[in-house]
């Protein structure tokens, strides 16, 4: 099982498992192959994009660990 924190640097998350990056997308993160976005932690790229880093991680791990969003 893959445990996506607010700590985690979001290039981390694409390598391990790039089926999120729509999620990402979707929060207004375009540049996603930048170097400067794939050196942010989940919680910074929310901060940036105004975004609820709780309701994101539960997004995010779901689809990491291959669950479907309830």
């Amino acid at each position: 099982m893959i445990e996506i924190t607010k700590d985690t640097i979001i290039g981390d998350i694409l390598d391990i498992a790039p089926q999120t990056a729509p999620i990402f997308f979707s929060i207004g993160m375009h540049c996603l192959g930048c170097p400067s976005s794939r050196g942010e932690t989940v919680e910074e790229a929310c901060a940036v994009h105004g975004v609820d880093v709780d309701k994101l991680l539960a997004v995010v791990n779901e689809a990491a660990n291959g669950e479907s969003a309830q």
